[in-house]
């Protein structure tokens, strides 16, 4: 069963629908939207300050998201996916957004709309991602734009095959 833990009077909030993985850990003010998937050793600590998640994200294995006190937060839209093993610090990730695996994306960094950040990438403080563009490297650089509707019916079949995994999970509670 997941860790959720409160912390500064601050509880776990989590969507209907939304998968747990057994060592998923959720830490105070963190809420979580509907059909969600929050999959192995990912840790969302909003413990220094809030974390929130909207529906059909799914934040992959090893992946962390945490804050700075009192100064950033996370804030995560509708239909995003969270690669294995990435950090997002303090940052804004806008609906139909892909973090590519392993990429780290810093406090008031903001994610447009249906942007994707390249896998191992490091999006730096206060950097302001393109809707519909495609960012890379360390630090990350534009290096294109995409189709809106290619890059939209990518991440939301992106979103929904996690959304069906989880459900592979929840079938063995």
């Amino acid at each position: 069963m997941a860790l959720i833990k409160e912390v500064r009077g601050f509880t776990p909030i989590i969507g209907d629908n939304t998968y747990l993985a057994d060592n998923a850990t959720i830490i105070g003010d963190v809420v979580i939207g509907k059909d969600c998937s929050i999959w192995f050793n990912a840790v969302l600590r909003g413990d220094v300050n809030s974390i929130r998640i909207g529906n059909r994200v799914n934040i992959q294995d090893g992946s962390v998201l945490h804050t700075l006190y009192q100064k950033s937060v996370v804030e995560i839209a509708d239909d995003v996916s969270i690669g294995h093993n990435v950090v997002v610090h303090g940052a804004k990730i806008e609906t139909g957004a892909l973090i590519g695996m392993g990429a780290i994306v810093l406090d008031h960094a903001v994610i447009g709309e249906g942007a994707i950040v390249a896998a191992g990438s490091v999006v730096l403080s206060g950097t302001k991602v393109e809707p519909g563009s495609i960012y890379a490297g360390v630090p990350a650089k534009f290096v294109k734009n995409v189709d809106p509707e290619q890059a939209k019916e990518m991440n939301q079949k992106i979103a929904k095959n996690y959304l069906m995994y989880s459900g592979w999970f929840k079938d063995e509670d």
